[in-house]
């Protein structure tokens, strides 16, 4: 059992960082070997179209893009669970997470339809969110489903949370900021149980 855990924000250590360590931990509770990669520490950039993994010559389902996220991309796809976390910027996921998602599809579709990606990896997708719960579940929840669809290609569970953790708003009280902790070690918990519950099943070929 092989889980990925991938952190797509650049404040590595805040909410996000925090969410996925315990999601990597849930997964280690069940025996799946984790692996854990920053995006924002290495060298990578979007999809460039350059489509060398539509050569009929080449091997299928992997990015032959010379930078650190072509193997990374490789690891996922031969993984049985990805766990992938990003705050919400500007109503979106980061440019890093978009970049991995456009890579990752990219390099396991076809333009005949004569090869698909037979492989089955599951994924939890963890946000961060800033933005009062209410704007963000009726305005910027709907439209994030497109890319969180995207993921259903890899064959496997698809399971999103949400934390309201680093919600911005006005000036909290004493009281309000011990709640949002509370609030923010439940969101660990289900960050593990969700670890957990997606590194469970095996992978099926």
């Amino acid at each position: 059992m092989k889980t990925i855990v991938i952190n797509a924000d650049p404040k590595i250590k805040q909410e996000i960082g925090k969410l996925l360590k315990s999601a990597a931990e849930g997964a280690e509770s069940v025996g799946s070997e984790v692996e854990y990669f920053d995006l924002y520490k290495i060298d990578m950039r979007g999809c460039m179209i350059c489509s060398i993994c539509k050569k009929k010559n080449k091997e299928n389902f992997k990015c032959y893009w010379k930078d650190d996220l072509s193997p990374i991309i490789e690891k996922i796809l031969n993984a049985d669970t990805l766990l992938i976390g990003s705050q919400i910027f500007f109503n979106e996921p980061t440019s890093h997470y978009r970049a991995l998602v456009e890579r990752l599809v990219y390099c396991i579709v076809s333009y005949d339809k004569n090869y698909y990606y037979k492989g089955k990896v599951n994924v939890g997708i963890f946000y961060s969110v800033i933005s009062p719960k209410e704007h963000f579940k009726k305005n910027v929840r709907p439209n994030l489903k497109s890319t969180e669809d995207l993921f259903k290609m890899l064959n496997g569970e698809v399971k999103v949370y949400e934390s309201y953790k680093g919600m911005t708003s006005k000036k909290k009280t004493e009281d309000e900021i011990k709640e949002k902790e509370k609030e923010f070690e439940m969101d660990l918990k289900n960050a593990f149980e969700i670890g957990s519950e997606l590194s469970k099943n095996k992978k099926i070929n």
